[in-house]
């Protein structure tokens, strides 16, 4: 006659088979919560640029007003494009934005261009 604790050890049943469990929850935790922590920090570092207008002063340069939103507290840079009539490249400029207390900040900046500009956009933003 076969004892209760030798059915357990035939069909897998003993509470070693509990350890690859318990372990492999521990880690799935600890990667979903580095993975958060990740998430959580590049957003507190994100920036959003909106176009909000432009105006071609002359054949030599381009005024674009623009808006930024995130980056609270940090110095923020963002890299502005005047394009021609065939979106190529004519002008381009490298805006350093210092620190501010407020959430979204308005801006204007003249873009100098070796062509005439028909528009001005924000490519880019980050934290500098």
């Amino acid at each position: 006659m076969t004892t209760a604790l030798e059915l357990d050890e035939r069909y897998g049943r003993t509470r070693r088979r509990r350890l690859p469990w318990i372990i492999g929850i521990i880690v799935v935790i600890g990667l979903v919560g580095a993975f958060g922590w990740m998430i959580v920090a590049q957003a507190m570092n994100s920036v959003d640029a909106d176009d909000l207008g432009f105006e071609v002063v002359d054949e030599h340069s381009v005024t674009l007003r623009f808006q930024v939103t995130g980056g609270q507290d940090k110095d923020v840079a963002c890299a502005l494009e005047a394009l021609d009539e065939e979106f190529g490249i004519v002008g381009w400029k490298i805006v350093e934005i210092p620190a501010s207390e407020g959430h979204q900040q308005e801006l204007s900046a003249t873009i100098p261009t070796v062509g005439e500009a028909t528009t001005g956009l924000v490519n880019t933003c980050w934290v500098a």
